[in-house]
């Protein structure tokens, strides 16, 4: 789920930068302080942990809010600075949209925003599968239905753990094997 979070973040801003290019330095120091990163929603009522957390995206607005502080005997000025976040939040039974990133023998990579879920070999189709990780490729034994890099798949979130702090060891595991899920031409398939 993607949603648009309002927040404060305070910034120092070393006096090197202290100057006509002030605003421009916070602003960017503050972007690079919250872009990418794993955020916790103040919320009291929650059924897990993974409820509570999300990734920022974009800050898509920034401005400073109020004056910046001396701290005694640090040079830097601390700086609010008041943002505009697109957020993204996976849910655990959500369906997602995303490309086949890599083949391996024991399942699929699938970017799905800023994140790789895993598609285990076991969830990719009701059919024995064949990988070909030389080629980077599936292929199910009785359908011929194959899944490659770069193709387009739906899929849905059933498995979730989200790091309290790194980005790249939050884990997310997906399903196919679900009416209207699957690679967009198989799902073209099972319309007509």
């Amino acid at each position: 789920m993607y949603f648009i979070i309002e927040t404060n973040e305070t910034v120092r801003v070393p006096p090197e930068h202290l100057g006509e290019e002030y605003e421009a330095t916070a602003k960017s120091i503050a972007v690079k302080n919250v872009e990418g990163k794993i955020g916790v929603l103040d919320r009291d009522i929650v059924r897990d942990a993974n409820d509570r957390k999300y990734i920022n995206l974009l800050v898509m607005e920034s401005d400073l809010d109020g004056e910046g502080r001396i701290v005694h005997g640090d040079g830097g000025v601390y700086q609010e600075v008041k943002m505009k976040i697109l957020a993204f939040q996976p849910m655990m039974q959500e369906v997602v949209e995303g490309d086949v990133a890599d083949v391996k023998k024991f399942g699929a990579f699938v970017s799905i925003g800023p994140l790789e879920g895993l598609l285990h070999v076991s969830q990719v189709m009701d059919d024995r599968i064949e990988v070909d990780e030389e080629n980077k490729r599936m292929t199910g034994k009785d359908t011929k239905r194959d899944l490659k890099t770069g193709d387009l798949v739906r899929a849905r979130i059933v498995a979730l753990s989200l790091s309290d702090s790194k980005l790249e060891e939050s884990k997310i595991g997906l399903t196919m094997r679900q009416n209207f899920l699957g690679k967009f031409s198989w799902l073209k398939g099972e319309a007509k």
